[in-house]
């Protein structure tokens, strides 16, 4: 691997639900394959099922990174190991799903000073779930970026569970992640110690 290579930004693609029969893991499989299609940043999928998150069971607040469990530890080391992020989140009952904020809650430093950017779907494209996180990334110290991509759960999903996006979505999530990787680029200098 090349300095160059070493170097280059490392962003990872959240998939924000745990729900049987979700439709996160193909949203999130989808703009990896698009991401896939880009040479200045490495992406990675992180599907916060594999973690095992409990409900929030550390006794000590975040802020304080003095973790006990064995998932937290390894869940912050895979969020530290980021420079940005995108999160894919459904939208449940105008916020975002219960599971992504539980583990988002998890840490505090690990997020901090990075860049987020989101795609969303939901009967009104998920815009409130993207909401309900803007306001969750700015106490966290996340930049979150002004792209984002909505899918309807009309017209981007075959009887409201298959998913077959609009063909002019790929352009909004390239926009998004221009905007992510450059955020996260400039953020970066923040987190050299």
């Amino acid at each position: 691997m090349s300095e160059e290579e070493r170097d280059m930004m490392k962003l990872g693609i959240i998939i924000g639900s745990t729900r049987p029969g979700r439709k996160a893991e193909a949203v999130a499989r989808w703009v990896h394959g698009i991401a896939g299609k880009r040479s200045d940043a490495h992406f990675e999928l992180v599907d916060i099922k594999d973690f095992n998150l409990p409900l929030l069971d550390e006794a000590v607040p975040p802020l304080m990174g003095q973790y006990s469990h064995a998932h937290t530890k390894a869940w912050a080391a895979k969020i530290a190991s980021f420079d940005a992020f995108v999160f894919v989140t459904p939208e449940y009952n105008h916020g975002t799903s219960g599971a992504l904020k539980n583990a988002i809650d998890y840490l505090f430093a690990e997020w901090n000073n990075k860049a987020a950017g989101f795609v969303s779907y939901g009967s009104a494209g998920g815009a409130r779930a993207v909401e309900h996180l803007r306001l969750v990334m700015g106490e966290l110290k996340v930049a979150d970026v002004r792209a984002q991509v909505m899918l309807s759960l009309f017209t981007d999903f075959e009887n409201f569970s298959i998913f077959k996006p609009d063909t002019r979505h790929e352009k909004s999530v390239n926009a998004m992640l221009d905007e992510v990787i450059a955020w996260g680029s400039a953020l970066k200098t923040l987190r050299v110690k």
